[in-house]
């Protein structure tokens, strides 16, 4: 047992430091309706490393980290600036054509690097279990950074999130800076996520928790408590199965999240089928008394 404990206890941590940080972001992601940016801006920063890779970079090599965010970088500045009070095309669309070509241009690169169909592989699913503690106080030290201007900027990050709209009347084209800011800010915690635990753990980190506590709730506070405790109790029970029946760690927690979800949308539907049902009745008789 005593084993089992200390094998479990990086990858546990590691998951924990990023499920909450990635919940508050993607409470962010889901009120600004651009789900997709994730997958994009994680998928961008793999391109880096893959050219990096390309080049005879080693994945953990601190210049590989400057190839990723400096791609990061550039994803960003086009998310910022495409994004207008009146989209021509949507902004989904766009994050959408971003991540396609970024990830044609990887495999495009991957495919005349040597071991590159690895490399991909590694990418998408990531390497959880094999996570060191240097990893993981490394990340804990930048998502605390990024966390700490967040908490300071939260009034400006929650308005354009919000209300992109009345976000321009308040603060004209500076909303293009703040929101250059959140992306490159989220871009950065994604460089180190995407490394620890792969695209796709690191999006269903993001999207899932936010939108289960989405269910429940639409005050800030609450949202986030609710996204943590499923990102905990998602990233305890994924491990400790994924260790039970030998089954690779990031999609077994991805399935438990994903299972979460679907119990989470029962429940709602459970708990507030009769307020619905009440709220209904009432509408009725005062149309009929009126």
């Amino acid at each position: 047992m005593l084993e089992l404990i200390i094998f479990m206890l990086p990858p546990l941590m590691a998951a924990l430091v990023i499920s909450v940080i990635h919940a508050y972001f993607g409470i962010h992601v889901l009120q600004r309706e651009i789900i997709f940016v994730d997958l994009s801006l994680a998928q961008i920063a793999a391109m880096g490393t893959t050219v990096g890779f390309l080049m005879g970079i080693h994945v953990e090599d601190g210049l590989s980290f400057l190839f990723s965010f400096g791609f990061v970088f550039l994803g960003a500045a086009i998310f910022a600036l495409t994004r207008m009070r009146q989209q021509t095309i949507p902004q989904e669309a766009i994050i959408g054509i971003v991540y396609a070509i970024a990830t044609a241009a990887s495999i495009l690169v991957a495919d005349r690097a040597p071991g590159g169909a690895e490399h991909i592989k590694q990418i998408l699913t990531g390497s959880i279990l094999w996570v060191t503690w240097p990893a993981i106080w490394k990340s804990v030290a930048i998502y605390a950074i990024v966390g700490g201007l967040h908490w300071i900027l939260r009034k400006k990050f929650i308005l354009i999130s919000e209300d992109y709209v009345r976000a321009l009347a308040k603060m004209g084209l500076g909303v293009k800076f703040w929101d250059f800011l959140f992306y490159v800010s989220f871009g950065l915690v994604l460089v180190l996520s995407v490394r620890i635990a792969g695209v796709m753990l690191v999006f269903s980190f993001l999207i899932m928790p936010a939108a289960i506590s989405r269910l429940f709730s639409t005050q800030w506070p609450a949202k986030l408590i609710i996204g943590w405790a499923v990102g905990l109790l998602a990233s305890m029970i994924g491990l400790i199965v994924s260790y039970r029946f030998d089954l690779p760690s990031g999609p077994t927690i991805v399935c438990i999240l994903g299972l979460f979800l679907i119990l989470a949308g029962l429940l709602k539907a459970i708990l507030f089928k009769p307020v619905q049902e009440v709220v209904a009745l009432r509408v009725t008789q005062e149309v009929r008394a009126g």
